[in-house]
C-alpha cells in the first residue's frame, strides 16, 4: 500500500512538474523577445588551470553563440534583435547529480527531479533570472583526455554541459553548449549513436544540397560534419553549424511548426 501511494505520488509530482514546463517552454520559444540563459560555471577538479580558466570568463565569453542564434534565427524567418541572451552566473562548487546508467524510466525520472532540487538548491538570484540555466563543468584538459556526456532537459529546461577549461577549445566548448540549450527547448539529437554518423535527412544542414556530400557544415543537433558516407568531423566553431530545418521546426523557429 505505501509503494503504490509513493508512486501516485511521485506521478502526481512529475505531472505538475510537466504542466510547469510545457507552460515554460511555450513562453521561451515564442521568440517574441530574448530567451534569457544563464550559464553556471562549474570546476570538475581542483586543477589551477580550471579555477584560473573560470576566473577569465565573462558574458563576452558567449557572444559567438548569441551571434551565431541570431544569424540563424533570421535564416528561418525569425527576426529578433538577440533571440537568445546569454550572461554568466556566479560559479557553483557542487556537481550536479550523475544520471543513471542503464535505469528505467522511474530512476530516470527520479534522477530529473533530484537534478531539479540540486538545481533549486543552488540557485543564486541571477539578474535577470533565466529562464534556461545551463550548469557548465569545466575539466582541466591535461588531467582530462575525454569528458562525460553532456544533457540538456526539455522539462526544467536545464542542461549540464561538460567542457574543457582552455582557451584553444573554447569555441569548440560553444558548440556542445548550443547543441545543449537546443535541447532544453525540445530538439532532439540527429545522429545516429552507435556510430556518431549524422542522420539523413534530418541530421544534415543542407539536406537538398546537390551534390549531397560534402557538407559545408554540421546540423548542430547532429554535431559533425557529413564529409563522406562513412565520414565525419567535428565543427571548429558554432559558426560551422547550422540549425536545420527538423530543429528549427522543433523549437518553433520555423513558423510553419506553429
Amino acid at each position: 500500500m505505501f509503494r503504490k501511494l509513493r508512486i501516485a505520488l511521485l506521478l502526481f509530482v512529475l505531472a505538475t512538474v510537466a504542466l510547469g514546463a510545457w507552460r515554460a517552454k511555450a513562453r521561451a520559444t515564442d521568440w517574441r523577445s530574448s530567451l534569457l540563459v544563464a550559464v553556471y560555471p562549474i570546476a570538475a577538479d581542483d586543477s589551477p588551470v580550471t579555477r584560473d580558466y573560470i576566473a577569465t570568463l565573462s558574458d563576452a565569453s558567449f557572444e559567438d553563440i548569441e551571434a551565431w542564434f541570431e544569424a540563424e534565427a533570421k535564416r528561418h524567418g525569425i527576426d529578433v534583435l538577440r533571440p537568445v541572451d546569454v550572461s554568466l552566473a556566479r560559479r557553483v562548487d557542487s556537481i550536479p547529480p550523475a544520471p543513471p546508467h542503464g535505469g528505467n524510466a522511474l530512476h530516470v525520472a527520479w534522477w530529473s527531479l533530484q537534478l531539479r532540487y540540486w538545481s533549486w538548491r543552488n540557485d543564486q538570484d541571477h539578474r535577470p533570472a533565466p529562464q534556461v540555466k545551463l550548469y557548465v563543468v569545466f575539466h582541466d584538459p591535461a588531467r582530462s583526455y575525454a569528458v562525460p556526456h553532456s544533457l540538456g532537459l526539455e522539462k526544467g529546461m536545464i542542461g549540464v554541459v561538460h567542457a574543457f577549461a582552455s582557451r584553444a577549445q573554447a569555441a569548440q566548448n560553444d558548440v556542445v553548449i548550443a547543441h545543449e540549450l537546443l535541447h532544453t527547448l525540445g530538439a532532439t539529437d540527429k545522429y545516429d549513436p552507435a556510430s556518431n554518423l549524422p542522420l539523413f535527412p534530418d541530421g544534415y544542414a543542407e539536406p537538398t544540397r546537390t551534390p549531397l556530400l560534402p557538407q559545408l557544415r554540421a546540423e548542430i543537433m547532429a554535431g559533425r560534419t557529413p564529409v563522406s558516407a562513412s565520414e565525419a568531423k567535428m565543427p571548429d566553431s558554432v559558426f560551422d553549424t547550422a540549425i536545420g530545418p527538423a530543429t528549427a521546426g522543433e523549437v518553433r523557429l520555423d513558423t510553419r511548426a506553429r
